[in-house]
């Protein structure tokens, strides 16, 4: 890709580093300032929730303004909110400053997520789409890993008023990319025509969209599967390691990197070899289904980090046969508030998997509740790719006038 479209990924990454530092530093400051998780959990919910709740309202701003402008708006306001909130801390004091400014910023980076959704069509309309989202993909995952080990390596230097602060200048160094990759590939954005009407009704179209377009509701329901896996995965993974298999933190951490890099691979060979989405879906699906019976049921810790890589190495490959499908599914003129929509859905499934680890780990253990999620990820599987056979058995003239129309 050329150099102005570089910039773009290095916007991307940028802004990603920078928030993965405050997702990082909140709950953890909140600890080691009042010593108790309790009120480390709350800070994490409410630094979290907002970045789900809001992604319908944020989706419909897409297709009503530029999501260019709204990118840009949303990397200048979180570098705000991070000095805003230092300077109010040291006036009046409190850790409420830090908890609202993560909780804007987790907002705000939901904004950027669903506009990147929507722009990247567009800018790359002359390139593979698969290959794109894994370049995405890749900034994003490059941001998740260094994120949390940069944020730990300047709080063993500086306070955490000043990790802040230069999450603030890696908000800044982003937007600088983005305006030079706008002023050097001169794009322009076209918005989609069509009426908008109150708040409302985008989001009753988003779910009109939801209910009645043909295979968008297979891809919700193959993604909400995904995240059972990948939510109990994340919950328990740290027991699974120190506890159930009686390893270092320090093993743990090697986990953590060892998955990140099968996931670097993963994505750089999505990018570079030319596989066919449905090829990415299966392998991706296929894997982490069996990655997480794997993990469930072996009883060493070579074959739990076996599982563990596949669950979280082929996550990112799926995300990209999710996101391109989609694409091809949802009109251009509703991409923006319909894609809000499908990412709320897609991901209520992952708090729901954390409940079952709460409720049912203690009595019957996590490798159980992980078991038990990847049959219902495969049951899903097995019942969404039945579907279409039992209704074209069902009505066999539908079927080839469909066929025929297409």
């Amino acid at each position: 890709m050329r150099a102005q479209h570089q910039a773009f990924f290095y916007s991307l990454f940028f802004a990603r580093l920078a928030d993965q530092i405050l997702l990082f530093l909140v709950p953890l400051v909140i600890f080691q300032t009042t010593g108790r998780v309790s009120w480390s959990g709350i800070a994490f919910s409410l630094e979290t929730f907002p970045r789900y709740l809001c992604f319908p309202v944020l989706g419909a701003l897409c297709d009503r303004y530029s999501p260019t402008k709204l990118m840009r708006i949303s990397q200048i306001l979180r570098a705000v909110a991070c000095v805003v909130g230092i300077t109010a801390h040291d006036l009046v004091g409190g850790l409420g400053w830090l908890i609202a400014l993560s909780a804007l910023c987790g907002m705000l980076t939901s904004q950027g997520v669903v506009a990147r959704e929507v722009l990247l069509p567009q800018i790359f309309s002359s390139h593979r789409f698969e290959k794109v989202l894994s370049y995405s993909q890749l900034a994003d995952q490059l941001g998740l890993v260094l994120g949390p080990m940069l944020a730990a390596i300047l709080l063993s230097w500086w306070r955490w008023e000043f990790v802040v602060a230069a999450a603030a200048v890696l908000f800044f160094t982003a937007d600088i990319a983005l305006a030079y990759w706008q002023k050097a590939s001169a794009f322009e954005f076209t918005v989609p025509e069509g009426t908008h009407g109150t708040w409302f009704k985008p989001i009753k179209t988003a779910l009109d969209h939801v209910i009645h377009l043909p295979g968008l509701k297979s891809v919700i329901l193959l993604a909400a599967a995904e995240n059972l896996v990948i939510g109990v995965t994340l919950a328990t993974s740290a027991a699974m390691v120190t506890g159930f298999h009686h390893q270092s933190g320090r093993y743990y951490a090697g986990l953590q990197t060892a998955g990140a890099c099968v996931t670097i691979a993963i994505l750089l060979m999505t990018a570079r070899l030319h596989f066919s989405r449905r090829i990415l879906g299966l392998v991706g699906f296929s894997s982490i289904c069996i990655g997480g019976v794997v993990a469930a049921a072996s009883p060493g810790i070579a074959g739990y980090v076996l599982g563990f890589l596949l669950i979280v190495g082929f996550d990112k490959m799926f995300n990209v046969y999710i996101r391109s499908t989609r694409q091809k599914i949802i009109p251009a003129r509703d991409y923006g508030k319909t894609t809000g929509v499908v990412i709320l859905l897609n991901n209520m499934t992952q708090p729901l998997a954390g409940l079952a680890v709460g409720v049912f780990s203690t009595r019957h253990g996590p490798g159980a509740v992980i078991l038990v999620m990847s049959l219902c990820m495969g049951g899903l599987g097995l019942l969404v790719s039945l579907i279409p056979h039992i209704r074209k058995d069902q009505n066999p003239s539908a079927a080839s006038a469909s066929s025929y129309e297409r």
